[in-house]
């Protein structure tokens, strides 16, 4: 495990397309699946990292309260199965079962996806306005795996709140910090240097 924070892709950068499969219900799900939608979450997350472990009731949290309000929300893992088995989709859709995810989860195979978002780690959040322009991009909230803070979610729902309501977001947006996208070898992204 390598301890990753986000890129911090600039506010304002339109919402990249992608072309994924949802791997519980092997629709493909794009952009224009959120159409219509007041806001759009991108969450890069998997099945094996204890930052989305120590998370993933609040991810499902998010999309029990939120769906219902004009939110988006799509779970995207990149990881590379070949490497790190249990982040293959069989086991994804496992997880998306067993927590009652109420969003689609898909399985970025070629890791384009998350070049394109730059994400860096999991979990990565990527928080678009209805326009699908980046308002927000940091962490949950405070609590990490072994610091006793409770997950509250609390940065990421301030976000979400601003957002649905056409409010600007003040607050310092913090990175996210987690686990390393495992890329396959030789495909790693150039933007960390």
């Amino acid at each position: 495990m390598v301890l990753t924070a986000s890129t911090m892709l600039s506010l304002g950068t339109k919402a990249p397309d992608f072309q994924l499969p949802d791997v519980v219900s092997g629709e493909n799900i794009s952009l224009s699946t959120f159409a219509g939608t007041k806001a759009l979450l991108v969450m890069f997350i998997c099945r094996h990292c204890p930052f989305v472990k120590h998370v993933q009731n609040e991810l499902a949290q998010l999309g029990k309260d939120y769906l219902q309000n004009g939110l988006g929300i799509v779970a995207i893992s990149a990881n590379d199965v070949e490497n790190y088995p249990d982040d293959a989709p069989l086991l994804l859709k496992k997880m998306a079962t067993d927590l009652d995810f109420k969003f689609p989860v898909c399985y970025d195979q070629t890791q384009e996806t998350a070049k394109i978002y730059t994400a860096a780690c999991t979990p990565d959040f990527f928080l678009f306005d209805n326009e699908q322009k980046l308002f927000y991009r940091g962490q949950l909230d405070e609590s990490r795996p072994s610091n006793g803070q409770p997950v509250t979610g609390k940065d990421l729902r301030n976000a979400i709140d601003a957002v649905l309501h056409s409010k600007s977001l003040i607050e310092e947006q913090k990175p996210s910090i987690g686990c390393n996208i495992k890329w396959k070898p030789g495909n790693e992204p150039d933007y960390f240097g």
